[in-house]
């Protein structure tokens, strides 16, 4: 029986109703028409969170001046002409029962204005911004009354394109109107800094204006950092002080976040490891003082938590992000009590976060579909055929689900005595126990599935004729890459994953850790202790890199965490480092040019990466006419790269 009453229960928003409490957070993904329209693409990845069950969708930035986007191919709101395509999603998300509204903002600092000409980026002060890394000027009282009209005049085309509110966003020290609120940002001396009141003036005129162009019975969310997180910026009593002062002037709910940028980049989109309902005690606090619906977002990925959030009253709305890029159909799942079937988010941040970073399309580890809904459809195959998958790392669990649902009859083979691959080492560091809701999901899909799973089972060429497949698709995974070094002893060194697997045990003392990339600052993570508990004991890690800096693949949020435990745990990095050779007791080096010995080592241990497993591939390509090789048996990679080429496989099949 379903208990998720109060998740599931309508709630009025100013003059609209949501049939739930579940809201789907603001997430930027570029995917407008570079006019600023709504796309195809755009409106079916909304349409599919529609569908889903969610009660409410609050769309990415929409910028209220097209010569200040937010990203390349922004969101608009800025022209008339983007009024009809509006009109066109507002009514494909309400056809499911589901309202929208638009997250509409001036970037200001955060525009990136002069990729596309000699704009350049405004703010409250002059300052450098750092997510661009461009200078920004102070705005001049004329032009913040020219903006102030911009956000009344995007207000109107939001109406009138059928969106059913509006959110304003002012948190993080962050945009336009989060810069004014924040001391951190606004430095300015006239009736626009200086004093809380001064910091208000901006979304006060622009919350004002707006009322006048659209009415009292058009809902107003404001995000809002509820702490900024950082010294000098705003603290939790100042944002209750505000909160009834901006709840009067005419906003209708609270969206309450936490976090400053850049100083506090991690605490607004927290990586997996953080604390669930990280920002609850800020959204509790500020219910304490306003008589408005307030949202609590931030690590919020679980339905039954999200429910226990409400009970608590600690918030009256639900924000989720990321989980609804894993599943969008979270909500209809979860309404229907099949926790089990919702494809988990844990806060990884490869396919999300990572992804606009490196300024490419935003995906999902366990969700490809994300962005190609309306081409990724599960389609029951006409030809079924007997599928021999081997390995069960994500790559061919992913596979194996994906080509079962479609009517084909699936074996899936490890060697190993459990399934998940690699995955099973890459949720042994620490902050990385989320990873294994993943090997849990498919593993409980594969089941139901109906997919035939054979473990402590090796496929080799010898043998594969007795599964008698149609096709076969090898998911083998990699295994650590060993280097040539030169070892003295002519000892054999242990690997990080043999580390993280229990095989070796590292005990107190010295260690070194060959390799900087994610996996060596994962190990180093694990391994280091400074002793203060004498039960564990003092263990010293120092990693080599040839790099310049460790852990650059790292997303980015993650890095600076791992990065500030690492050295709280007082491991020393030396970079641009080669390795010449093996010692009895740690490493000859090259650097500047020099040669030098890092010695008292107890342990040195091997994070230098991984090598790819295809023994079968060359060999069977005489017995088996369909053969594919995907995930790190392809070319080493991530697990999100094997779950996608296992997807697009079993489709293909």
């Amino acid at each position: 029986m379903n208990s998720l009453t109060r998740l599931f229960s309508p709630i009025q928003i100013g003059s609209v109703e949501l049939k739930n409490r579940l809201v789907m957070a603001p997430m930027a993904t570029g995917w407008a028409n570079h006019d600023g329209t709504i796309s195809e693409k755009l409106s079916s990845y909304l349409e599919a969170r529609a569908r889903g069950g969610v009660g409410l969708i609050i769309t990415e930035v929409a910028t209220v001046d097209g010569n200040y986007p937010y990203v390349p191919a922004t969101v608009g709101l800025w022209d008339d002409k983007q009024i009809p395509g509006i009109r066109k999603l507002t009514d494909v998300i309400h056809s499911h029962g589901a309202k929208i509204i638009p997250q509409i903002s001036h970037p200001g600092p955060e525009s990136v204005s002069l990729l596309f000409g000699d704009t350049q980026p405004v703010g409250p002060s002059q300052m450098l911004c750092h997510s661009n890394k461009q200078n920004c000027r102070e705005l001049t009282v004329e032009e913040i009354e020219t903006i102030v009209g911009q956000f009344a005049e995007a207000a109107r085309r939001a109406r009138e394109g059928g969106y059913d509110g509006l959110e304003l966003h002012a948190a993080h020290s962050y945009m336009l109107l989060g810069s004014f609120i924040s001391p951190l940002r606004n430095r300015r001396t006239d009736t626009y800094g200086g004093s809380i009141e001064g910091r208000l003036k901006l979304p006060l005129q622009v919350i004002e204006r707006i009322r006048a162009k659209v009415g009292n019975d058009f809902p107003i969310f404001l995000r809002i950092s509820g702490d900024e997180l950082y010294a000098g910026g705003r603290d939790i009593r100042e944002t209750q002080y505000i909160a009834p002062i901006l709840a009067r002037a005419g906003i209708s709910a609270f969206d309450i976040s936490a976090g400053s940028y850049p100083q506090m980049s991690w605490r607004i989109v927290p990586p997996s490891g953080t604390p669930f309902g990280i920002n609850t005690p800020y959204s509790r606090a500020v219910k304490e003082v306003v008589d408005i619906p307030v949202m609590a977002v931030g690590r919020i990925n679980e339905p039954r938590f999200a429910e226990d959030i409400l009970a608590r009253s600690e918030a009256d709305l639900i924000g989720m992000g990321r989980a609804l890029l894993a599943d969008p159909e979270l909500p209809n799942k979860a309404m229907e009590g099949k926790f089990d079937d919702i494809a988990p988010c844990t806060g990884c941040g490869v396919g999300c976060s990572r992804a606009q970073q490196d300024e490419r399309n935003i995906t999902c580890v366990i969700n490809p579909a994300v962005g190609r809904e309306s081409k990724l459809q599960l389609n029951t195959t006409p030809t079924p055929k007997r599928v021999l998958i081997i390995g069960a790392g994500p790559g061919g669990l992913e596979t194996a689900r994906v080509a079962a649902l479609r009517g084909h009859q699936v074996i899936l083979c490890d060697k190993q005595n459990k399934v998940g691959g690699q995955l099973n080492l890459a949720s042994v560091p620490p902050m990385k126990q989320e990873l294994a809701k993943w090997v849990q999901y498919l593993q409980i899909q594969i089941k139901k599935a109906g997919v035939d799973l054979r473990l402590n089972t090796e496929v080799t060429p010898d043998n594969i004729d007795q599964f008698k497949p149609d096709v076969v698709v090898i998911a083998t995974g990699g295994e650590a890459f060993v280097p040539g070094f030169a070892v003295a002893g002519g000892k054999s060194l242990p690997t990080a994953h043999d580390v993280l697997a229990g095989n070796v045990t590292i005990q107190a003392g010295n260690v070194i850790v060959l390799g900087g990339g994610v996996v060596g600052c994962e190990v180093a993570d694990f391994l280091a202790n400074r002793g203060d508990n004498q039960l564990i004991g003092r263990t010293d890690v120092t990693i080599i890199t040839g790099k310049e800096e460790v852990g650059l693949k790292l997303v980015r949020e993650i890095r600076a965490m791992t990065m500030q435990r690492l050295r709280e745990k007082g491991v020393h990095i030396i970079n641009k480092a080669k390795v010449i050779a093996i010692l009895e007791d740690g490493v000859r080096i090259q650097r500047n040019g020099q040669q030098e010995d890092i010695t008292g080592a107890d342990a040195i241990i091997l994070a230098r990466g991984v090598k790819s497993v295809d023994k079968l591939s060359l060999a069977i390509r005489d017995k088996v006419s369909e053969v594919y090789v995907i995930g790190d048996a392809k070319e080493p990679r991530e697990a999100m790269e094997a779950i996608a080429e296992g997807s697009k496989v079993a489709r293909d099949i």
